[in-house]
């Protein structure tokens, strides 16, 4: 399990990312290859840090000797940047906060140069380079020369195969948030910055990368590390999108897949919609790859613990979410809000007590908009996590109902596969939330991408889910303060990118923006 990698000397290889295109070639090190491989345990807490790249942001934490230089080390953290990019823009979300660059994602107003953006493409790319630095310490030559054999051998192997998967994991948020990009791997040459590859290539890259890399890794799950459901899961999520990604749609690929996912032993969904965003959900058997934290070894000001403590504020008491203070930050924007029939319970978290109207009147104002603290820092059995200040929720990136919502949608697009079988899929879903169940006829698309609102609000999918279903941008579907205008507005089909980050542009010559910024 991961936890056990937590204790295992995490900050060994002190890797820090201080430049543009540098952190796309290899981490820089306060350890040289030539002393730290001496341990065999070395190994072991390498393929930890990969894993807790996810999760922590620097080598002292919560703060203190950050992976990311150039903004504040809490706002670089994985889970925070990549939800802030698939949340704020979208019709779920909306954060009050003045920071500079924080208004613009609530708007869908970003430039090349919002400091938020570039901390998401070099988190993404310092996780990148973390895999690629352990595959070129762990190649069949060099641990003959170290000989390194046997039974350590074996688990060095299935290490290589985790940190692939770690690698095209990162790899698919950024073709998702950002398009084209590099393509850098452990045997890319370190004599001249990447060049840009196309959007396909990178999508073929990960695609053989985990096809390639699916038997080496337990069919069984084990939590918080990469299985073959994990991966059937990320191949699911790729060819879904795969006509967003690659102009040519992969809808029967992307049912095979969630049939896999649905397939792997040891899943379920949880009785309890509610145990999934508590402080003990690593106990759900639904969760298929989560990033995990507890109190004691991954504090960060990122993750869940800014996901937690900013859903909180107005008249809401801390103690009741487990924590011990509320940032006043995190609000719904009113257009979810009525998503929701009589009876279902996964609204049963917003918050209205206190809050001075449904509709955000007024960004900074915390008050205006519902309270929406989905994540808790309280166990199903009642009591708190370890600490206050660092929950021990982990983040669901990945969990069986996703898998079930993706087969019918693939099913409904004409990806072959059963109807019917999809239409028990979601009305699994809507009977465990309490909510009416539905025929075929109702089992449309619009019907599909709303009951992904409805099970997945708040968990960093919305984004990904409006683009492929084409209005993320234009004015087919308008919410507040979209395109900058309290009433919202039509934005333009550019922004279904970020920007290559400006900062990047400037220093490697070989890369070029992405249309319209």
């Amino acid at each position: 399990m991961i936890r056990l990698f937590r204790n295992v000397a995490i900050g060994a290889l002190g890797v820090v990312a201080s430049g543009c295109t540098d952190l796309l070639l290899e981490p820089k090190s306060t350890i040289s290859a030539g002393n730290v491989f001496d341990e065999p345990s070395s190994y072991r807490a390498f393929i930890a840090k990969v894993y807790a790249g996810l999760a922590v942001t620097g080598q002292e934490g919560p703060a203190g000797n950050a992976d990311i230089q150039g903004i504040d080390e809490g706002f670089s953290q994985y889970v925070r940047v990549i939800w802030k990019a698939n949340e704020l823009p979208t019709d779920e979300a909306v954060l009050g906060w003045g920071d500079t660059g924080l208004p613009e994602l609530n708007t869908q107003l970003w430039s090349s140069n919002n400091p938020f953006v570039t901390a998401a493409y070099y988190r993404i790319f310092f996780q990148v380079a973390l895999a690629n630095e352990f595959l070129r310490e762990t190649t069949d030559d060099k641990l003959d020369r170290r000989g390194v054999s046997g039974a350590l051998r074996t688990e060095v192997e299935g290490y290589r195969a985790e940190a692939r998967f770690l690698r095209a994991l990162s790899y698919w948020h950024a073709i998702d948030l950002f398009g084209g990009v590099p393509l850098v791997t452990e045997t890319s040459s370190k004599a001249e910055a990447p060049a840009k590859a196309t959007r396909s290539q990178v999508f073929d890259f990960i695609v053989a990368e985990l096809n390639a890399i699916r038997p080496q890794l337990p069919a069984a799950p084990q939590y918080g590390r990469a299985g073959q459901g994990a991966v059937n899961m990320l191949l699911t999520k790729l060819y879904l999108n795969a006509e967003v990604y690659t102009g040519t749609a992969r809808w029967t690929e992307a049912r095979t897949a969630a049939e896999a996912v649905i397939a792997t032993p040891g899943y379920s969904i949880d009785a309890s919609y509610s145990r999934l965003f508590g402080a003990d959900n690593n106990i759900s058997p639904e969760i298929i790859f989560p990033v995990t934290s507890d109190g004691a070894n991954t504090r960060t000001w990122g993750g869940m613990t800014f996901l937690i403590h900013a859903s909180c504020g107005g008249d809401m008491n801390s103690a009741t979410y487990g924590h011990d203070g509320c940032w006043w930050g995190l609000r719904l924007k009113s257009g979810v809000i009525g998503l929701y029939g009589a009876g279902d319970v996964r609204d049963d978290f917003f918050v209205s007590t206190g809050q001075n109207t449904d509709s955000v009147r007024s960004i900074p104002e915390f008050r205006d908009g519902r309270a929406a603290p989905k994540f808790r820092n309280i166990r199903s059995t009642g009591g708190a996590g370890s600490n206050s200040t660092f929950p021990d929720t982990d983040f669901p990136m990945f969990r069986l109902a996703d898998a079930y919502l993706m087969y019918a949608e693939a099913v409904v697009r004409g990806g072959g596969g059963s109807r019917a079988q999809a239409l028990t899929y979601i009305n699994n879903l809507r009977t465990r939330a309490g909510a009416a169940t539905i025929g075929d006829a109702q089992m449309t698309l619009d019907f599909i991408l709303d009951e992904r609102a409805r099970e997945l609000l708040w968990e960093g999918h919305r984004r990904t889910d409006l683009v492929r279903y084409g209005v993320f941008t234009g004015s087919t579907r308008i919410w507040e303060w979209k395109g900058g205008t309290r009433a919202g507005t039509s934005t333009q089909a550019f922004r279904n990118l970020y920007p290559i980050p400006a900062a990047e542009i400037t220093a490697n010559p070989r890369l070029t923006q992405n249309t319209g910024y």
